[in-house]
């Protein structure tokens, strides 16, 4: 990987980027806060720590009852399923390229790794939910009777597909990566991950950002509410 592009070149450019994203949507979310919260209003460790349990369930993801499926009476509410997916398969691969970085700076364990090793394995299975869980949200919105944003197209589902490559060609690295075909893969992976940095503020994913202030919000209103 660090002979086609250097490992300094790597972090600055896309450290920089992720630096931009979160900044970006840190701002978002302040003046999401701001906009009609009372000037005193203050979230408490433990209005965060509610609103976080919501949204790692998507406790609220049905719409306050009535669940946006294909089939009303399925049983299985298979887009809660496919935003599980995609969720927990972007923390994990968080996780791995966290994990790597505590290998490369404190271990002194440079990449690639073994497929046995933990970044490896926490990628692959976040890659595995970032490839199936947007390809399941994409055909949901086809098909979907109910619910917001059916038949959505544009920003929405571009970001649906910028999801689906990132985890799609990660698996294609890890699975060709001592072929001829390392570099392109490398090329077409790392230019996705830093096209999914720079659209973050601005696509779908933001509204993740803005779901979980409103859930700290609720959180903070229901607790005064009842002192």
């Amino acid at each position: 990987f660090y002979r086609l592009m250097p490992h300094g070149a790597m972090v600055a450019l896309f450290g920089g980027a992720f630096i931009y994203a979160l900044v970006a949507m840190a701002m978002a979310a302040r003046s999401f806060w701001r906009d009609g919260a009372p000037a005193d209003a203050v979230a408490t460790l433990r209005d965060v720590w509610r609103a976080a349990g919501d949204t790692l369930r998507l406790r609220y993801l049905d719409g306050g009852g009535e669940v946006c499926s294909v089939d009303p009476e399925a049983r299985v509410d298979r887009r809660r399923l496919f935003h599980h997916l995609a969720f927990y398969g972007f923390l994990l691969c968080f996780a791995a390229t966290s994990v790597a970085t505590v290998y490369h700076y404190v271990l002194g364990r440079e990449a690639p790794y073994p497929w046995y090793d933990l970044p490896v394995a926490l990628g692959t299975v976040g890659g595995i939910g970032l490839a199936i869980g947007p390809i399941g949200l994409w055909l949901q919105k086809q098909t979907v009777g109910i619910g917001p944003g059916r038949g959505a197209t544009g920003m929405d589902v571009a970001f649906i597909a910028m999801l689906f490559l990132c985890g799609a060609t990660g698996l294609l690295l890890l699975a060709l990566r001592g072929t001829p075909a390392m570099g392109t893969l490398l090329a077409l992976h790392l230019g996705v991950v830093f096209a999914f940095f720079l659209a973050m503020p601005y696509s779908r994913f933001v509204h993740g950002i803005f779901r979980f202030a409103a859930l700290v919000r609720y959180a903070h209103e229901r607790r005064q509410q009842r002192s």
